[in-house]
């Protein structure tokens, strides 16, 4: 194994959404989908690196589309929250075939199938070369797994956030939707807030601006990005703080 030391960042946060795991199907778990982002990983674990992962939910369920539907948003928000660790089990399973060994923290208590989350305990698995996934969000209704994404991060110490998406970095618009769209190379998080831009929320994007934690937005469907991220390549785009430059 590589040591820490000859990579950029030696820890890193790594956000995905639900529906990254559904694939082509757009829903559920798509087997080679998550296998081959279980492999990506142990790719950069072998790379010396530090990986948490805060996973969504939304190939499972949508809180805010259930309460849009009727339903209390509180109690829609918590259904999501236990899809997220239906994902982070199955996660785990993959990367666990793939030869690291991982470990799932929920902030909803559940022992029989999950760790609690304890910063301490996270950092320390972390320490030994263990993948943490974090799963239940924040454990409150009205956060999203964004925010959690960027709470974990911070708490942990990560160097970056890498924010995993279906376009290759951050657009002025819909890039899928609006052939005029301009990718940004690199935003600030003043600008990325004002614009509007489809980083992350709001309370995320906020959450890493008061912590200078660099947000990476990428394509995950491009195998081999997450090591090139950690690589010190220039992928995506980087939202950072204006006066520091970007790592890579």
């Amino acid at each position: 194994m590589a040591e820490a030391g000859a990579v950029p960042y030696r820890r890193v946060l790594l956000k995905i959404s639900g529906e990254a795991l559904a694939g082509r199907q757009g829903y559920g778990i798509e087997p080679e989908t998550i296998n081959r982002i279980a492999e990506e990983i142990r790719e950069v674990v072998e790379m010396g690196v530090q990986l948490a992962i805060v996973i969504g939910g939304g190939n499972m369920f949508r809180g805010i589309a259930a309460s849009a539907g009727g339903m209390d948003r509180a109690t829609g928000d918590y259904m999501g929250m236990l899809a997220t660790v239906i994902n982070a089990l199955a996660l785990q399973d993959a990367i666990e075939k793939a030869g690291v060994p991982v470990r799932v923290l929920s902030a909803i208590e559940m022992r029989a199938v999950a760790e609690p989350y304890i910063r301490r305990r996270a950092m320390r698995h972390l320490e030994k070369g263990r993948v943490v996934v974090f799963a239940a969000g924040t454990g409150n209704p009205f956060f999203t797994t964004d925010t959690a994404g960027a709470l974990r991060a911070v708490e942990i110490g990560a160097e970056a956030l890498l924010k995993a998406s279906r376009v290759d970095g951050i657009y002025t618009a819909d890039p899928l939707k609006d052939p005029k769209a301009v990718k940004l190379e690199r935003v600030g998080y003043i600008e990325a807030l004002n614009r509007g831009l489809e980083v992350m929320d709001t309370t995320a994007i906020s959450l890493c601006m008061d912590n200078k934690l660099p947000i990476v937005v990428f394509d995950l469907t491009t195998r081999g990005n997450i090591r090139r991220i950690v690589a010190g390549e220039a992928v995506g785009s980087v939202v950072t703080n204006d006066a520091v430059p970007p790592k890579g």
